[in-house]
């Protein structure tokens, strides 16, 4: 699902048609590309001239990383400081591309099952990592239950369990937004000239927010339980 006309694959167009043909193939992957060199810019821009009474955009990153550094810690602990930088990437990447489908002629690169799945498997592995990292062979009683008679039966369960959290992570958040996008597209059409769309579009503003919040605290849920002994 994409919009009518996406800005980007004129642009291209520009410079071939099989550039412009690029584009319109794999709008998630170029519209990703691009929320990536925004972020990037505006990371070197708001640390360009660090001061001690931040202002500007200094201001307004210093605020997100505070708020997101104050939720890892009240959900992982102290030890989980070390993985802010993978969270906060991920929370800001998802917030951006929710955010970018709600420009006319844009494209939400989260409404694609493919970034999605993407962001899934990197949480995935992220969890597991960790979890390898910090009890060696011993992590795989995170998957035998409290009974060692339970155990066989609990290993099918749990490594079901895990493998299911790829279908949840990935489905939830494609799902909401593609919806969301589809709805608003489908009232730009039957009446974008009365300004129909416009309350729809406050709620893509919540709504982006909060699938990127969802999606931020669950892969904080799963490193968090990695890292902490099986009972």
């Amino acid at each position: 699902m994409e919009h009518p006309i996406m800005f980007l694959a004129v642009l291209a167009e520009m410079f071939g048609e099989s550039a412009g043909e690029f584009v319109h193939h794999y709008p998630h992957l170029v519209y990703a590309w691009l929320i990536m060199i925004i972020l990037i810019v505006l990371a070197r821009l708001a640390t360009a001239k660090i001061s001690l009474v931040p202002s500007g955009l200094q201001n307004f990153f210093e605020y997100v990383v505070e708020s997101l550094e104050g939720l890892l810690v009240t959900i992982m602990g102290e030890g989980g400081r070390r993985f802010f930088p993978f969270l906060g990437t991920i929370f800001l990447f998802v917030l951006c591309c929710n955010l970018q489908g709600l420009i006319p002629g844009s494209f939400a690169p989260t409404s694609n099952l493919n970034t999605t799945a993407s962001l899934a498997v990197l949480i995935f592995l992220m969890t597991h990592i960790v979890g390898i990292s910090n009890h060696g062979f011993r992590y795989i009683k995170h998957f035998m239950g409290p009974m060692l008679v339970l155990a066989p039966l609990m290993f099918i369960i749990e490594v079901i369990s895990h493998l299911s959290r790829l279908i949840s992570l990935s489905l939830r958040l494609f799902g909401n937004v593609m919806g969301e996008d589809l709805v608003i597209l489908i009232l730009f059409a039957l009446a974008g000239a009365y300004f129909v769309p416009l309350p729809m579009m406050f709620l893509g503003l919540l709504t982006g927010f909060l699938q990127a919040f969802i999606i931020t605290l669950l892969a904080m849920i799963y490193i968090s339980d990695a890292m902490h002994e099986a009972h």
